[in-house]
């Protein structure tokens, strides 16, 4: 369902789906299950919920760093979705013409017959090559490009080329914030009822634009491109990077948001079948999805005369490039495109609710019962949180905003810190805490014991995955690139490593702050720092020794309402 996330659009040919539906057996649900029902035993949100092995709450504290970070570019998306919305209440689009203060004078809005023309006056045409060669010999751009990178991003050169900042974007911005505050500022009660619209909505959406997209010329061979496999790809590493670096992001592992859900469950709610359903729902959206954008890219590149692996783009390129110049070609298109961006509006709020959610559970579960924010502490830590990542989103409406987005997107919510997230987790809950006991755990909350199969994954076959594709990730690292052309500056990459490194770091660092400040000898200092701290709501089926390592009433004041599980 949150497969507009992360910017991580992979889209290459139908082999992606075979080690996208592997990894989401071997990583995704079972990950996704894991956080779920820790969330619902220990009744805490991402940090406290770690006390079932207190030694390692630095994966509370390094999920809590990641989903701010990703809280704070990722609304970016819906800046850009909800830009684009205001400008689609116009015929002609404005990204489907020239001539306007923004355009240059290489603006074109068909590429078709120039490319032809010159392949016809050369050599005989190489279709794999036509947009990008006949882009560099002649100069020409397209009219979205230039609507994209001119009038909404207003690119500058790079990163040390901060720029002014775009009002509109600020406007838009401010706005996106405010609709995010007034949603979740009264917990899951409000967000809960937002939410029954934020998610069914876009699937009205997108089958309307299935419907009519399979009705355009081309569709097929852009669904037929979508599911034929090219097993040839099947040898090269980086599908199988991409997949699981896709199903990480879209199932919101590693963010403490699941557990944060979680833990508004009812104790004996079955999330084990809720992971299941939910693994399900996320992943047959992002493959019926699939159906949508290549039938309609299919059709641009029959309108267009070339072949559809030209236009079948990834990343921001497919909702802000792709997808607008293919709207543009269809009839009524304002109508069409009115119709994506706000599909694309509305998905994005409801991943930014779960993930402000979570990070707010979070911070409430940190914060004293009895502060001097009083009552209403709530709507107050909210309206912090919301104006520190307005305030940080600043420097992503300037004109070298993009290349500011693109590093946040990139290290501090990417594939690697996911899967060094997901690896300890497994680690620690199957090694630490015991597989077989958390099982059992599970067995006391849904009344039978989950399949051998979770516990299989997650003691060996999804920490291997995960530590696999980390290395690959680790020794084949090249250096960031904006658009194929702009190389980082060596203090670009840095400042992206140092927004990885603030959330990995946290887990070695905290084992090795508790080590040092508990008494006794290394294995008496395990034993305890590897102890569970159990809430009151455990002592109905806790033997009687338990008893002593309970949280203080004060830290079980928590309200379990059940979380809509639509989201």
């Amino acid at each position: 369902m949150k497969k507009q996330n992360h910017l991580h659009l992979e889209w290459p040919e139908g082999v992606f789906l075979i080690p996208y539906v592997l990894m989401v057996f071997v990583g995704g649900v079972p990950v996704f299950f894991l956080e779920i029902a820790l969330g619902q035993f220990m009744k805490q949100g991402g940090v406290a919920t770690w006390n079932i092995a207190p030694l390692f709450k630095g994966l509370g504290l390094a999920s809590m760093v990641i989903v701010f970070f990703c809280n704070t570019y990722y609304i970016m998306v819906l800046v850009w979705g909800l830009y684009f919305l205001a400008h689609s209440f116009t015929s002609p689009l404005p990204w489907a013409t020239c001539g306007h203060e923004w355009n240059t004078v290489n603006c074109t809005t068909n590429f078709s017959r120039v490319c032809l023309n010159q392949s016809l006056s050369s050599s005989p045409p190489n279709v794999s090559s036509l947009n990008t060669s006949c882009l560099e010999h002649t100069g020409l751009r397209s009219s979205v490009m230039e609507f994209w990178e001119r009038k909404v991003l207003r690119l500058s050169g790079g990163l040390d080329e901060v720029g002014d900042i775009s009002g509109y974007l600020v406007l838009c911005l401010l706005a996106t914030w405010v609709i995010v505050y007034f949603c979740i500022w009264k917990g899951v009660k409000s967000a809960g009822k937002v939410v029954y619209f934020t998610a069914v909505f876009p699937y009205l959406v997108l089958v309307v634009l299935f419907v009519h997209g399979v009705s355009l010329p081309g569709a097929l061979n852009g669904i037929t491109y979508y599911l034929k496999p090219n097993w040839s790809k099947l040898s090269e590493a980086q599908v199988w990077i991409d997949a699981a670096t896709q199903i990480f992001f879209s199932y919101a592992i590693g963010l403490g948001a699941l557990t944060a859900l979680g833990s508004y469950n009812r104790f004996n709610n079955n999330c084990y079948q809720d992971a299941f359903i939910l693994g399900l729902i996320n992943s047959g959206t992002s493959f019926f999805a699939g159906f949508v954008v290549f039938s309609v890219l299919g059709f641009m590149a029959a309108e267009q005369g070339v072949d559809i692996s030209n236009v079948a783009e990834s990343g921001p390129g497919l909702a802000f490039i792709a997808y607008p110049k293919a709207v543009s070609l269809m009839p009524l298109a304002p109508l069409w495109a009115v119709l994506f961006f706000l599909m694309l509006l509305v998905l994005g709020l409801d991943s930014q609710f779960v993930g402000v959610e979570g990070f707010i559970t979070g911070i409430m579960d940190m914060l004293p019962p009895k502060s001097f924010l009083g009552s209403q502490r709530r709507e107050v830590v909210v309206a912090i949180c919301c104006f520190t990542c307005f305030t940080i989103d600043l420097s992503m409406v300037t004109q070298g905003g993009m290349y500011v987005f693109q590093l946040f997107d990139y290290y501090s919510a990417s594939g690697i810190t996911l899967l060094w997230q997901a690896f300890w987790e497994c680690v620690v809950v199957a090694w630490v805490y015991g597989a077989d006991r958390f099982m059992d755990d599970v067995a006391c909350m849904i009344g039978y014991r989950p399949l051998p199969y979770m516990k299989w994954c997650w003691s060996y076959v999804t920490p291997v995955v995960c530590m696999g594709v980390f290395f690959f990730h680790v020794v084949n690292y090249k250096r960031l690139v904006y658009n194929a052309v702009y190389v980082y500056p060596w203090w670009g990459e840095v400042l992206g490593w140092f927004l990885a490194l603030s959330s990995m770091l946290c887990i070695p660092l905290t084992v090795l702050y508790k080590l040092l400040h508990c008494k006794g000898s290394l294995i008496e200092r395990w034993q305890h720092l590897t102890t569970p701290v159990w809430g009151r709501h455990h002592l109905e089926f806790l033997p009687p020794e338990n008893g002593a390592r309970l949280l203080p009433k004060a830290e079980e004041n928590k309200n379990t309402l059940l979380y809509e599980s639509v989201i």
